[in-house]
């Protein structure tokens, strides 16, 4: 591309979900045009403020935070934040004057959006859920485009506006193979065993913590080596446990980097069933017990789950049984063979690769136009 340099921003944040998925779609901009100026808003104490600088990018951060549906002195300050957050965006657009604005959803991804509509600044939006956010939503009739990782997305958006990419995952899972021995280096394993990766995302997860605290005699007596990411909450106690036990084969995390390696090595994967992670693990073709957050809006977390469970494809353990159930499937999981190539292979059919490129290309189209 020629002429002035070409400005995206790209707004959104909050989990891993959001962030991750937003590197990625920066990284493909930059593939296809190095000379690209991209900048990412996000919301202040939020984890893309760490890593987004990380991966290379400037970013601005708003003072928005999430609105708490239980009564609480928190929501005090909601919509003074949420205002000044609305000031700023207007300020940022006015002085980086970008082409296109994309958002990825999470708090700071509304303000941003809004802002870009009321300046007719092109919008494209990327809803990563089979269930529609709420901001998406009210954005969706004012967006150019839309990408959407489900099919049947037309029940929450204009069908015209709606491009079908799948989601972007994070660099490296979609390449896998040969990377072992790199990955045993890097977590320090011993090598010869089943791995168990659990994970929590990127904040962690009480309950899957909980269930490996209170079986963790099971997991050391079966000799599986284990991966474990915690989340900050978790980290210390799980640190403490793990050193006190006197077993070498537990690797414990506040949060992992190199995900892509954590993947490579292992032979399956305890994790909820967001829509980022479910679309890594079918890319990465990863056996995987699911334990969907009872959290989240129209129990969408289920819904993820039961389409792999239906393929046969995963396992899903109810939050509510975790404790009980989740660390004695797994060790089951890991010795049944056939059980861990039948359910590789049924979830490696349902990934979908190159969603980011497809994303940024989309964007580049808009510019043009």
């Amino acid at each position: 591309m020629s002429g002035r340099r070409i400005k995206i921003l790209i707004c959104g944040g909050g989990t891993g979900g959001h962030v991750f998925p937003a590197i990625a779609i920066a990284d493909s901009i930059r593939e296809i045009d190095r000379n690209t100026d991209i900048l990412f808003v996000g919301a202040r104490h939020k984890m893309e403020m760490e890593r987004v600088p990380a991966a290379g990018y400037s970013i601005i951060g708003l003072p928005v935070r999430g609105f708490q549906r239980r009564v609480t002195l928190k929501n005090a300050g909601f919509f003074f934040n949420l205002l000044a957050s609305m000031v700023k965006s207007r300020a940022i657009l006015k002085d980086f004057r970008p082409d296109v604005v994309v958002g990825v959803g999470g708090y700071a991804s509304g303000p941003v959006a809004r802002a870009a509509v009321s300046k007719n600044i092109p919008l494209l939006i990327q809803e990563q859920n089979s269930y529609a956010g709420v901001t998406n939503r009210i954005l969706a009739r004012h967006a150019e485009k839309i990408c959407v990782a489900w099919d049947g997305m037309d029940k929450y958006f204009p069908a015209d506006k709606i491009v079908l990419t799948g989601n972007p995952v994070r660099k490296g899972i979609g390449n896998l193979s040969g990377r072992r021995a790199e990955a045993v280096d890097r977590f320090g394993l011993m090598g010869n065993g089943k791995v168990l990766l659990a994970t929590g995302g990127s904040l962690g997860a009480g309950s899957i913590n909980r269930s490996i605290f209170e079986n963790f005699e099971l997991i050391a007596e079966s000799g599986i080596e284990l991966i474990w990411q915690t989340g900050k909450i978790d980290y210390e106690k799980a640190l403490a446990l793990a050193s006190g036990s006197g077993v070498k084969s537990v690797n414990v995390h506040a949060f992992i980097n190199d995900m892509d390696l954590a993947y490579a090595i292992a032979d399956a994967v305890i994790a909820r069933a967001g829509a980022i992670t479910v679309s890594e693990l079918c890319v990465a073709g990863k056996p995987a017990l699911l334990v969907p957050s009872p959290n989240v809006a129209e129990d969408h977390q289920t819904k993820n789950a039961m389409a792999l469970v239906e393929k046969d494809a995963a396992v899903m353990i109810p939050d509510n049984l975790a404790h009980e159930k989740l660390v004695r499937e797994a060790v089951d999981l890991l010795g049944n063979n056939d059980r861990l190539n039948r359910l590789s292979s049924n979830i490696s059919t349902l990934g979908r690769t190159g969603a980011a490129r497809q994303i940024a290309e989309e964007i580049f189209k808009l510019v043009k136009r």
